[in-house]
């Protein structure tokens, strides 16, 4: 009976310590004067939903607008029982990003190199190594490097044409599906050199495993913001967020093309080729011959996997969802939908009826389209930075602790009326230089900005802009019975994807 007891007396002090610990990490804004989000749920916070039933856009833009209407500038809350800020006031946006970006140079994303390579990738390195692979990285992504490799997309991209010229004729077609195995394609030819075939076979292995990866789960979801506050923590703990399938496929992915470009010097217009100049030689080769060699004096095989490895991931879906949101907006606006049809089409025909890199990148509608799609449906919802000290919001008394997830959400700011008004309307002239001039410069940020803004941005673009001119050339889009007046977000999903899919009649012009 004792030993019940004591064990009972044990259970029940260790329950109420936990509860003081997460209640004082609850109550940590409150209790420090900084403004902050009152009732937050006991295990998570005020992201309770997320990843099950909500997506964080939807949470953090009923946050932002609760707050602005107050006045406030940013506000304290919690993201499960990890002390978190969310900025409204684009002035202090710019701050973080720019101007005092030695403070915040870090996106407080998890990264656990030793026992997760695949997580060693640029986006998640910080201080100096972050740094230094930049540097490395930053000539990769060019306008010229992305000049000699548009021929690569455009080949997917004829393969893109067949299939919708044999599978146009149905009913609906769920274009979300057939971008995705588009961007694919294109990914896996550009970061692997491998010829993945998913527009030809839709269960792919690419696909499977470039899926799983952008899967969340609340356990997930906790290690991430674990990780941002308290990284030391992480890799003590040996944690990983990369499913351990994943791994091993795109690892022996890298191995394997590594392997067999080294042995037979194979040199080809895509970013491994890059990589291994970059691995081998410590730099890019401008020479003509670009021969890739073999060493290890960049970068290690391992880390080199780790960046093709979030090229691929960053490309393909990002990618393919903003295609399939530009297609679902353009059903929706046929007007719109036929003034860029035309506009792409005179491009094309005043080069002689052949469509380059030049042409593609100098259509200026295409550019607004694509824009305003971004607006409304930015791929990443937030910009996360963590500070490295302390750090003191200007013009305050409020003390931002270091390594605090510090997060920007941008789905909110572009959806702000008072930045775009009437902002469900889709309307790309938002986007003229005109009108660009009048908004502040921090209120669209889809790629980020500052020194971190996204590197591969450039080839974000190209590739969807040959992806829409070769669809918009050819077939017409429209509603069907399944397309949805407005879009809810998938909440299992890292980026923003429709819940539903996108099923569009399409048209053969």
């Amino acid at each position: 009976m004792e030993l019940i007891n004591a064990v009972l007396a044990a259970f029940i002090f260790v329950v109420s310590a936990l509860y003081l610990f997460i209640r004082n990490k609850h109550n940590y804004w409150k209790d420090n004067g900084f403004p902050y989000a009152p009732n937050p749920h006991l295990l998570f916070g005020h992201s309770k939903g997320q990843a099950q039933t909500r997506h964080g856009a939807d949470i953090h833009e009923e946050l932002y607008k609760k707050f602005k209407q107050l006045g406030e500038r940013y506000v304290g809350i919690s993201q499960f029982i990890i002390q978190s800020v969310l900025v409204i006031d684009p002035d202090l946006i710019k701050t973080i990003l720019v101007k005092d970006f030695n403070v915040f140079h870090d996106h407080g994303v998890f990264n656990n190199a030793k026992d997760d390579p695949l997580s060693g990738h640029l986006f998640a390195l910080e201080g100096n190594p972050w740094r230094l692979l930049r540097q490395k990285l930053t000539p990769t992504f060019t306008s010229g490097r992305m000049k000699q490799m548009f021929g690569t997309i455009w080949d997917v991209a004829l393969e893109l044409e067949k299939y919708m010229e044999a599978n146009y004729n149905q009913p609906e077609i769920e274009m979300k599906d057939v971008l995705s195995r588009f961007t694919t394609d294109v990914i896996g030819t550009c970061a692997f050199g491998i010829e993945c075939n998913t527009l030809r076979t839709a269960d792919s292995e690419f696909r499977k495993y470039g899926n799983k990866a952008f899967e969340l789960n609340p356990i997930i979801m906790f290690k991430l913001f674990l990780s941002s506050s308290y990284p030391g923590l992480v890799r003590k703990l040996r944690m990983k967020i990369t499913y351990d399938d994943v791994e091993d496929f795109f690892m022996k992915i890298v191995r394997d093309t590594v392997n067999y470009r080294e042995t037979n010097n194979v040199k080809r217009n895509d970013f491994m080729n890059l990589l291994l100049q970059i691995k081998n030689k410590g730099k890019l080769d401008d020479s003509d011959d670009g021969s890739v060699g073999k060493g290890e004096v960049g970068m290690t095989q391992t880390e080199l996997a780790a960046q093709a490895f979030v090229f691929f991931l960053a490309g393909f879906e990002t990618s393919s969802t903003t295609q399939s949101f530009c297609l679902y907006e353009l059903a929706k606006n046929p007007d719109i939908q036929e003034r860029l049809r035309q506009e792409i089409n005179q491009a094309i025909n005043e080069n002689g009826g052949q469509v380059t890199y030049d042409v593609a990148m100098s259509i200026q509608y295409l550019d607004n389209v694509i824009n305003e799609t971004l607006r409304k449906y930015p791929p990443v919802e937030s910009l996360n930075r963590v500070p490295s000290v302390d750090y003191v919001i200007p013009g305050t008394k409020h003390v931002i602790p270091k390594r605090t997830l510090v997060q920007i959400p941008v789905h909110a700011i572009q959806r702000d009326p008072d930045h775009y008004p009437d902002p469900e309307r889709f309307d790309p002239d938002r986007f003229t230089p005109e009108e660009v001039k009048k908004r502040h410069p921090f209120t669209f940020l889809p790629f980020g900005e500052g020194p971190r803004i996204c590197i591969g941005l450039r080839f974000g673009v190209m590739q969807t802009k040959v992806g829409l001119i070769t669809l918009l050339r050819k077939f017409r889009f429209s509603p069907s019975a399944r397309t949805p007046d407005r879009v809810s977000f998938d909440p299992k999903m890292i980026t923003l994807s429709p819940n539903e899919g996108n099923y569009l009649k399409v048209e053969r012009l």
